[in-house]
């Protein structure tokens, strides 16, 4: 299959596959080189051969994916101190490399460990979480097949569940780490691709849907990442950010004792004109004839 690397401006189909991020990525500052390799579509009997020898049916939108470009892998550096580093890498295995994951070796010997020897046979723990999806499995209850090696930080994986009778096309996207812990990830790959666009394939960004999130070497490669919001992270945070203040309750009336007001000192009432003033004058000038 032919393959060429592609600097700068890349051709129109090929801009609209990447969502437009390779305009985004040079023009951003301190971004030194974006580099695309261009593949050409995969062959329709390479998928059917490859369905046939897995016994599994691709889910339609990765099946349309690679009729259109066989793999996807993107890569850009940025420059420190006048030198060149490689930074972020996106990528999609190719038909021919979307190998399944934990098959036992044609040539390995028969006491070889493999990783369904992992598998925890106590299922106790995963039936009380019912809020979680069911975990793929190493043996024969799922298929599994490596999307992205992720630069050896884990591994992206197309997962296959309830394989008997008749393996459907139904499929999950999870994300396997170092630890074999697997992680869900989206239920379409088309969602995840959209993902892997939006984190600009970032060294471990697989890890902010863990449990542990990004390690704190990784978080300062986020300065290159427009910004995105958390919605678990919201939802896990929600009572920082609601307005408690409870209108009914702030302007709700309130029986509160009255407070009197102080009267001023009543003045004696102006003298009266009529008989009660004439009273008053007879009472005043009688008062001053005793005093005499």
């Amino acid at each position: 299959m032919e393959e060429r690397a592609a600097r700068g401006g890349i051709k129109p189909h090929l801009d609209r596959l990447t969502l437009g991020v390779t305009r985004l990525l040079e023009a951003a500052p301190g971004v030194a080189e974006v580099t695309f390799v261009e593949k050409e579509p995969a062959e329709r009997h390479a998928i059917i051969s490859w369905e046939q020898k897995n016994g599994c049916v691709l889910p339609e939108d990765l099946k349309n994916f690679y009729m259109m470009v066989d793999g996807f892998h993107m890569t850009w550096s940025i420059k420190m101190d006048d030198n060149v580093m490689p930074l972020g890498s996106m990528l999609i295995n190719s038909i021919s490399k979307l190998n399944r994951l934990g098959a036992a070796a044609a040539y390995a010997l028969p006491n070889t460990p493999t990783l369904a020897d992992l598998e925890d046979t106590d299922e106790e723990e995963e039936k009380g979480n019912q809020d979680q999806p069911e975990k793929p499995h190493f043996d024969s209850r799922s298929l599994i097949f490596e999307l992205d090696s992720c630069g050896g930080n884990g591994k992206v994986c197309l997962v296959y569940k309830n394989t008997k009778p008749v393996v459907a096309p139904d499929s999950e996207i999870w994300f396997l780490d170092r630890a074999l812990y697997w992680h869900f990830i989206t239920k379409t790959f088309t969602a995840y691709y959209r993902l892997l666009i939006a984190h600009l394939g970032l060294p471990q960004w697989q890890y902010a849907f863990t449990s542990y999130g990004i390690s704190p070497q990784a978080k300062w490669f986020n300065m290159y990442k427009p910004i995105t919001i958390d919605l678990a992270q919201l939802s896990s945070e929600a009572e920082v950010f609601v307005n408690k203040l409870d209108p009914g309750k702030l302007f709700k009336s309130k029986n509160k004792t009255p407070v009197l007001k102080k009267k001023p000192p009543s003045q004696p009432p102006p003298p009266q004109k009529g008989p009660a003033g004439l009273g008053a004058r007879n009472l005043l000038q009688s008062g001053s004839s005793l005093r005499k």
